[in-house]
């Protein structure tokens, strides 16, 4: 039931919403057909380039079980840079640039030791090129890199053998000039040379070793790391890279229509629901008729419509046959339903006597149907149209339509209109002109209505409520109204009578609004002289009474009470 909401309406109402989404599922269907449709001839119009994959076991000199893949992320940190890349399009005979090149391979460590590299070209001898220099160069890369390491380590050894060798030549020097005193010599002195010769001698035979064992590098990393498969072309199904695309641009597609036709919806504001269409036009909603079916199906089924259009005309008919005025069915958004339903009002109308149908849309749309039985059907203007006893105009009420003349079509009108067609501002100057007309809304009826709706489009709160507010019913409400106060009437009967004996006693020609009136002056009153002011006794007064008890002051018996100029006691 619609009842006035004390809240103000949600900013986004999720039931008119899904509403309209359900109702524009054509829109986002399309979309989404259209998004598989060209995800898949984008797979056959641009087929993926070819792709050659080859792997390679890398063996690093300082490997552990424990490794997280630090050193697999280096290895293929370093194979995507533009020296790797460089060196390969140099080994592989391109002069495709280093930057370019970059772009269309990868490396992926699949385990610690094992990378693969993808790389992309435009033809698969060329793929496979690429794919097979740039594996030659990372795996020389990496074992010169390793080898460098190790002659650096072997030449720092020899250094600190030099330099250790150094030390023990002056120990052998300070050694000799200490045995060369004799007698004189120093016994600790040559203790503790002799200690630090000791000292150097080890040492300097494990650096030679060290030296020689980082001189010898890492074989083992020279040895390990190499080509595990050979380049070879990735087989392109087409099928496969048809069916992913087109998956991709299905998502795409239905994601992109389901949010434009939300946005749409919010946007432009045009009522579904019959609650809603019932409030913006102040009028109820007594029928509803479904759309035409869709497609070629509408040419060889009936539908429902038919027989909906005959009840609904059947029950229009019960409602109108005991008023003789005109009846006007104004059309919003549905100009072929409007004329049908006309056409079968007036045929159920002419079993009491000959109808005349007044054809006023733009496109004439009551004049191309059949006509059975005692009905005619004419355009505005025709002299028919005033001799006729029994008459249904049928107009349109949609943008630019000449408001002064619906009235000629009828006294009271049944909208017909279309869910979702026009927005809520055309819906409120739609019921505003109806009423600056004074052309009753007798109803609605509803065409193409959403089928899960089930709200309320029924008005209970004012008197023209679906077809309890006829317009006998509202001129029958005045003439009560006016009825029902004889003493407003005789108020104003006496009033227009003392006018008119004021005007003949003042010799008026004419009746007077106003009475003129003298102004009165203020009375004067005589004032004291500043200096002369009467003694005023005081007065006793009784305050037995008094809803709050005071009490005179007490006065000796003897004393005289005088009044000052204030009025006090002295």
């Amino acid at each position: 039931m619609t009842s006035p909401q004390s809240s103000s309406p949600p900013l986004v109402d999720l039931h008119r919403l899904a509403v309209a989404l359900r109702r524009r599922r054509r829109l986002w269907l399309g979309f989404a057909l259209a998004g598989l449709v060209l995800g898949g001839a984008a797979a056959i119009a641009l087929p993926a380039a070819p792709t050659a994959v080859t792997k390679i076991i890398v063996v690093h000199p300082d490997d552990s079980p424990t490794d997280s893949g630090t050193l697999m992320r280096t290895d293929v940190a370093v194979l995507e840079t533009a020296k790797i890349a460089s060196a390969a399009l140099k080994k592989a005979g391109s002069t495709e640039a280093p930057a370019d090149f970059l772009k269309d391979y990868t490396g992926l460590g699949l385990t610690n030791n094992v990378m693969q590299v993808s790389v992309k070209a435009k033809t698969k001898a060329d793929a496979l090129a690429k794919a097979q220099a740039l594996a030659d160069v990372f795996v020389a890369d990496h074992v010169q890199r390793n080898q460098a390491a190790a002659t650096a380590q072997s030449k720092a050894l020899l250094d600190q053998r030099s330099q250790a060798q150094q030390q023990l030549a002056d120990i052998d020097a300070q050694a000799a000039t200490e045995n060369a005193k004799g007698s004189k010599s120093n016994a600790g002195t040559l203790a503790q040379l002799y200690t630090q010769r000791a000292d150097l001698v080890s040492k300097i035979a494990d650096l030679q070793n060290q030296a020689q064992q980082a001189g010898i590098g890492t074989p083992q990393v020279a040895a390990g790391t190499q080509i595990v498969d050979a380049p070879a072309v990735l087989p392109a199904s087409l099928l496969k890279t048809g069916a992913t695309n087109g998956a991709i641009g299905l998502a795409l597609g239905l994601a992109l229509g389901l949010a434009f036709a939300a946005v749409t919806a919010l946007v432009r504001d045009r009522p579904v629901l019959r609650r809603e269409i019932a409030e913006h036009l102040g009028a109820s909603v007594i029928a509803q008729l479904p759309s035409k079916l869709p497609g070629p199906a509408r040419f060889w089924s009936r539908g429902p419509g038919v027989s909906e259009r005959k009840r609904v005309a059947v029950t229009l008919a019960r409602a109108t046959r005991s008023e003789r005025g005109p009846l006007a069915l104004l059309e919003l958004g549905a100009p072929g339903v409007a004329a049908e339903l006309a056409l079968n009002l007036a045929k159920e109308l002419a079993e009491d006597g000959p109808v005349v149908v007044v054809d006023d849309l733009p496109r004439r749309d009551v004049g191309k149907l059949p006509v059975a039985g005692d009905v005619r059907v004419v355009e505005a203007g025709d002299p028919a149209v005033d001799a006729a006893s029994r008459r249904i105009g049928v107009g349109t009420v949609a943008p630019g339509t000449a408001w002064t003349d619906l009235e000629y079509l009828g006294t009271e009108a049944v909208l017909v209109v279309r869910a979702g067609h026009a927005n809520t501002l055309w819906l409120h100057t739609v019921a505003r002109q109806l009423a600056d007309c004074r052309i009753p809304i007798a109803g609605v009826v509803l065409v193409d209505p959403d089928p899960k709706d089930h709200t309320d489009g029924t008005l209970w709160d004012g008197l023209h409520t679906a077809l309890r507010g006829r317009a006998s019913a509202v001129v029958a409400k005045q003439a009560e109204q006016v009825t029902g106060e004889p003493a407003v009437h005789a108020t104003a009967e006496r009033v227009a009578v003392e006018g008119t004996s004021a005007d003949r006693i003042s010799g008026g020609t004419g009746p007077r609004k106003f009475v003129e009136q003298r102004p009165e002056r203020p009375i004067d009153w005589p004032m004291e002289p500043a200096g002369e002011r009467a003694a005023v006794a005081p007065r006793e007064t009784d305050s037995f009474d008094a809803p709050t008890r005071r009490f005179r002051p007490v006065v000796p018996q003897h004393s005289t009470t005088a009044v000052n100029g204030n009025g006090h006691q002295t």
